[in-house]
């Protein structure tokens, strides 16, 4: 027999009447608020139309009886345990009672927790239960998560961009700085600071103001600056051939200024022809290609010097200098030298490539032999020189540009810059070892702008 069903029995123990008793429930207008009441007709003797129960408490209907049955809910059936004995009846109010002020009390924590959950988008759904008898204190705890209504559960999300909106950055951040300016601490991730950075040899410390000019020459036509911002101003042609010849006086020589010529100019060729990504032994099998070209003066000397160097460094040099039947003692020493390297020699226009060459050194023109340019030879190598396509690397140009046939994508200058044109292209400036003191014979107040480098890039102000 279940808990929830009252049997009056008669003397005899024969059952004479069965009666369903429903206590009511919390709510009094819902459907189980009143007392109800139900009878079931069923036969004294043998019990041939009576009905048992099951394991869950719910009437199961015999063969042979008439009669209608009720099957209770779920709460009808809690409600019924508490009317099985008076001794349970008290014991089960007490726990009642105690059940439903744990979930008075307990309501408004649920329903702010499960604001977020499923629930509160989809307030229709029903949360499944699983199949099957809970007893003791799981079952309680089922009733208390999922036995409350869901009526007064929100569904709508919390509004994060309107919440967002709220907030004024920048009035919070100005209230922190104006803050730390009066009471003197320092501002830590303010967006509007900008923290001062050194590198580790940089001095921090407060010093003599910086001097920017510290070349100063007699007539300055026009001036270039360093990346430093260092100001180096042009010379004359005569003022800078003097200065040549005064230290070639105190002991720089042409042959030392050859040297140092062809070392700085083969540097920045080795610079512009990819550095240490093209030069290494995987790209071996494909050599840089140089067209090296020179006239019979002091200017192709240094450009014979330059593509020596380049030679050494595994550079395909090709030199292209005129037949003369007397050279300069210059132009003939560092032929010989020349010759001693993988590099070729020719003298034909014809002889030098077809296809473009990576790179192009000019050493054609000179201030003093203007005659050259109306040579047939040197109109030739002109026009395969505009018409190779590759850039060009003028070493030590000349001043006018009318001078100048082939225009350059890069200058080097020598010592001091000339006032270069346009067509000089980009000025680089080299260091070949004249003294401080063999500027100041000439009139220059000179200070080295180099720093760490023998060359340097120039930019027109």
């Amino acid at each position: 027999m279940g808990s929830n069903v009252w049997y009056p029995r008669s003397p005899s123990g024969d059952i004479t009447e069965l009666k369903i008793l429903e206590i009511p429930g919390p709510s009094d207008n819902g459907p189980y608020g009143d007392f109800q009441q139900t009878d079931l007709g069923i036969s004294g003797v043998g019990f041939p139309g009576s009905s048992s129960q099951n394991g869950t408490g719910k009437l199961l209907k015999k063969p042979g009886s008439s009669a209608p049955q009720s099957i209770p809910r779920r709460t009808d059936m809690k409600n019924q345990d508490v009317a099985t004995s008076p001794q349970q009846h008290q014991c089960s109010k007490s726990y009642m009672d105690r059940h439903m002020e744990t979930l008075n009390q307990s309501k408004v924590f649920r329903r702010r927790h499960n604001s977020w959950s499923s629930s509160s988008r989809h307030p229709n759904q029903v949360t499944p239960k699983k199949s099957g008898v809970k007893n003791g204190p799981m079952k309680n705890k089922d009733d208390e998560c999922f036995g409350d209504n869901i009526e007064e559960i929100p569904d709508t999300d919390f509004d994060f961009e309107g919440n967002l909106a709220l907030f004024d950055k920048a009035a919070v951040f100005e209230e922190i700085e104006t803050f730390e300016r009066k009471s003197g601490t320092r501002s830590r991730g303010t967006p509007n600071e900008r923290s001062s950075r050194y590198r580790h040899d940089e001095n921090i410390l407060e010093s003599e103001p910086i001097v920017y000019r510290r070349i100063t020459v007699p007539q300055a036509s026009k001036e270039f600056c360093t990346d430093s911002g260092l100001v180096v101003p042009s010379v004359s042609y005569e003022l800078h051939k003097k200065l040549l010849s005064v230290a070639e006086k105190h002991g720089l020589t042409l042959e030392r200024r050859l040297e140092m010529t062809g070392v700085c100019a083969s540097q920045m060729a080795l610079s512009l022809l990819g550095g240490p990504n093209r030069l290494n032994p995987k790209n071996i099998h494909q050599r840089p290609t140089v067209a090296l070209l020179c006239g019979p003066h002091v200017k192709g000397a240094q450009g014979i010097s330059c593509g020596r160097h380049l030679s050494n460094h595994d550079v395909h040099v090709i030199l292209f200098l005129p037949n003369f039947v007397k050279m300069l003692e210059s132009i003939t020493n560092e032929l010989m030298l020349f010759g001693k390297t993988q590099g070729q020699q020719v003298s034909s226009v014809k002889d030098l490539p077809d296809t473009p060459v990576d790179l192009v050194i000019n050493c054609l023109d000179c201030h003093e032999n203007a005659f050259l340019r109306d040579q047939p030879w040197y109109k030739a190598v002109v026009d395969w020189a505009n018409q190779n396509r590759a850039p060009v690397l003028s070493i030590d140009p000349p001043v006018s540009e009318a001078e100048q046939g082939i225009d350059a994508k890069w200058s080097l200058a020598l010592g001091l810059p000339l006032p270069l044109g346009e067509r000089a292209g980009r000025v680089y400036l080299c260091d070949i070892g004249i003294p401080q003191k063999v500027f100041q014979e000439v009139g220059i107040n000179y200070h080295s702008p180099f720093g760490c480098k023998f060359v340097i890039p120039l930019h027109s102000t």
